[in-house]
């Protein structure tokens, strides 16, 4: 049998595996963004009997779960991608996941903070007017979607390139 006993066939099987869970990683990511940032959040605020303030109050436990679970699917794509025995990423891969990262911070550190302020005044019974943030949320969202979008069309033609 050809490569019988050579060694390649478990490392090549290994760097698929490997790829092929990258890609699962990043189509969920894909998929929770798309679903619960441009489906759920609009759709609650049409529900009968959802107020402004119950709207965001769900809103809120809802893109907290999701920020976790973000937060999650990077570390596991990162963890893919810097384990020792894995094949590493490079080129645009990596810069797409390096961007990746960089937007998810941002979503998380500048932008949630003063939502959720605005939130909290919303709740209190405050009318703090409109704001651009949620604006900028969206943004990130757009850019985090495709970022995910390129990083799962490369992550597939590494899967084809290894079979």
């Amino acid at each position: 049998m050809p490569g019988a006993g050579s060694g390649t066939a478990g490392p090549l099987r290994r760097s698929v595996r490997t790829e092929l869970w990258r890609l699962v990683l990043v189509v969920l990511w894909l998929g929770m963004v798309a679903a619960i940032s441009f489906i759920e959040a609009p759709l609650k605020f049409q529900a009968p009997g959802i107020t402004i303030p119950l709207g965001l109050g769900i809103g809120r436990l809802v893109f907290a779960a999701l920020n976790i679970a973000e937060a999650a699917l990077l570390v596991a794509f990162t963890v893919l991608s810097l384990w020792p025995s894995a094949v590493r990423i490079a080129g645009a891969r990596l810069f797409a996941w390096s961007a990746l990262a960089v937007v998810f911070v941002v979503k998380i550190a500048v932008v949630r903070p003063p939502l959720n302020a605005r939130t909290d005044l919303v709740l209190a019974g405050a009318d703090p007017g409109q704001s651009p943030w949620h604006y900028v949320y969206i943004a990130c969202d757009l850019v985090t979607m495709a970022l995910l979008v390129i990083l799962a069309v490369l992550t597939a033609r590494a899967v084809l390139r290894r079979l």
